[in-house]
């Protein structure tokens, strides 16, 4: 009995980069961790330890650093498809790669209400991502965002829902919505304003949770995924995760006391998970 390699790639995970541009008096920041995947004919490395086919990892994470050097980092999809063009050049063993990017955001502190030229605060757990996938024919870009933290105190509802022996939440016409929405969304061909897009999508995902009329999660998730294929004609489609962070109400009458849904319990387990992909006709 014979076996052979199947599917296989390598690559580098984790490599944090902080690109400080220097213009005149403003300083702009970008802090990124990449992870690069190679695919391609390696089989002689898992086989026979023939690595005449293998760039070095550590080749890979000092590529990052010596092109960030010698270009402007404008947006992680634009960084990312520096280094997969720069790869796919050099390595002709190497048929894909695949290049993934997050970026922590940073935006600038406010002195007496005027932006510091060079002083940045984290803006809390929220991270700008990208996923690029690329051949010498073929490249994909799906662009997005994750950890965006929305919350709305009014105007969500759940009810008339499967009640069984074991239900026992409550219907409601007037509840707290929060979440932490990750989305991604696939680009179609053409020339693309990476940052303009990402900022556009960013405002439609938090206009439409606060304006929408929820009457459940999924109900505002499609809404969401609809009006940015609205809005974005090089959007195809758009993945959308929402997690139902739960806001119990306290049950105050022990202590005589009311609450008219002043006073709740935020818990963050067990929580619901809502997932869909908003795609065109």
């Amino acid at each position: 009995m014979t076996f052979r390699i199947g599917a296989n790639n390598y690559g580098k995970q984790r490599v944090r980069l902080l690109r400080v541009s220097r213009s005149g008096e403003q300083n702009h920041v970008k802090e990124l961790t990449l992870g690069i995947r190679f695919e391609g004919d390696f089989e002689m490395a898992h086989t026979v330890g023939d690595n005449s086919k293998i760039l070095p990892t550590d080749t890979m994470k000092n590529t990052v650093y010596a092109l960030a050097r010698k270009s402007p980092v404008a947006s992680v999809e634009d960084f990312s498809l520096l280094l997969i063009e720069h790869f796919l050049k050099g390595n002709r063993h190497t048929t894909r790669v695949s290049v993934e990017a997050k970026e922590d955001l940073w935006t600038r502190i406010l002195v007496g209400r005027k932006e510091h030229p060079a002083a940045f605060v984290r803006s809390g757990g929220e991270r700008r991502t990208a996923l690029l996938d690329a051949t010498r024919e073929k490249t994909v870009i799906r662009s997005g965002l994750e950890n965006l933290t929305l919350m709305k105190t009014t105007q969500s509802a759940f009810d008339g829902f499967i009640r069984d022996p074991y239900t026992t939440l409550k219907e409601s016409r007037d509840r707290i919505l929060a979440t932490s929405v990750r989305a991604d969304w696939l680009f179609g061909s053409g020339a693309i304003d990476f940052d303009a897009v990402w900022e556009g999508v960013r405002d439609t995902i938090m206009e439409v949770f606060a304006e929408h009329v929820s009457e459940s999660v999924q109900h505002t998730l499609f809404v969401i995924g609809d009006a940015v294929l609205g809005r974005f004609d090089q959007i195809r489609e758009i993945q959308l995760s929402l997690p139902n962070k739960h806001y119990n109400l306290v049950n105050l009458e022990p202590f005589g006391l009311d609450n008219p849904g002043e006073v709740f319990l935020p818990t963050d387990e067990p929580h619901g998970l809502i997932e869909a992909t908003v795609q065109r006709d």
